[in-house]
């Protein structure tokens, strides 16, 4: 597969959206793990939807990964404090 070919699958598979809040380096990490963690949901319940994972491993592996957001969250510290105005 040609490089330009890997480079459409991946964007394809793990689709990223622009980040509009503010720019600080600890809510664009946040945001990254945000997405990862909605692009993982997806696929998780789609293999749910399809009979190839069982409700309730679907729940624990979701569970999962909301308590690694969850800390990833508070390690980052992000919004905790209000935005400062400019």
């Amino acid at each position: 597969m040609e490089q330009s070919d890997q480079g459409k699958k991946e964007r394809f598979l793990y689709p990223r959206a622009n980040y509009y809040g503010q720019v600080k380096p600890e809510n664009l990490v946040f945001n990254a793990n945000l997405q990862e963690f909605a692009q993982k949901v997806g696929y998780i319940t789609a293999l749910e939807t399809s009979g190839k994972l069982s409700p309730l491993d679907a729940y624990k592996q979701i569970k999962k990964l909301w308590k690694q957001l969850k800390s990833s969250k508070k390690k980052l510290d992000v919004g905790e404090q209000p935005p400062t105005q400019s």
